[in-house]
């Protein structure tokens, strides 16, 4: 498939032929929908604990007294329904890791792709760079070739002013290519991508690549 390949003022300066495999994949939506949930829950840190009436750390003296005050029997300060008491059936610390195959994950970033591609969500510019960092500068450039301001930018190694343009950006992330994924990919109206970040998505993520 061919598309327009623009410049960093939105003008349309060639074509580029897309990888069938990649940007051309049967499109999942289940397969999608289980790497993000999977991705989310990995990113959780799994740390958050309460006390159990048996944890917390209070007098072990009887409330009141048994009989003659009116009030429902208690013998613990600990029971849940004091303050400062005991917490019913709260967290505790776990693991959220989820797994899944290596041709699993790697289907799914190529069905992303694909499905962006579709809706006329992936932009591809022939080069993006800056002499140094300007947001300013970033956030008219992404106007010019998405006609928005909300955009994932891929680059790639050394190409640092454009990581550091973005970053006051509240709409808008530099992603670095090597790491794509599928949250940022399903975050954002557009995605632009650099012929160069072009040529390492054809490079890792084709059949033939090898990394996941």
């Amino acid at each position: 498939m061919e598309v327009p390949v623009l410049d960093m003022s939105g003008k349309q300066v060639k074509t580029v032929t897309l990888p069938a495999d990649i940007f051309e994949a049967e499109i999942n939506v289940g397969l999608m929908h289980q790497a993000y949930v999977r991705q989310m829950a990995n990113a959780r840190q799994g740390t958050h604990s309460t006390l159990r009436r048996g944890e917390v750390d209070r007098t072990k003296a009887k409330v009141y007294r048994q009989k003659g005050t009116g009030n429902a029997r208690h013998g613990s300060r600990n029971a849940p329904i004091f303050v400062g008491g005991g917490i019913a059936h709260g967290p505790s610390p776990r693991d959220y890791t989820k797994s899944m195959p290596k041709k699993m994950r790697r289907g799914a970033i190529r069905s992303a792709l694909s499905a962006l591609l579709r809706d006329n969500q992936l932009v591809f510019v022939d080069k993006l760079t800056l002499e140094q960092p300007r947001t300013k500068q970033m956030s008219a450039i992404i106007q010019a070739v998405t006609g928005g301001d909300s955009a994932l930018v891929l680059f790639t190694h050394g190409n640092t002013n454009v990581q550091l343009s973005c970053s006051n950006l509240s709409k808008a992330r530099a992603l670095l290519v090597n790491n794509l994924n599928m949250r940022d990919l399903l975050t954002y109206d557009k995605v632009i991508i650099p012929l160069d970040a072009l040529d390492f998505i054809t490079k890792v993520w084709s059949k033939e690549g090898s990394r996941a």
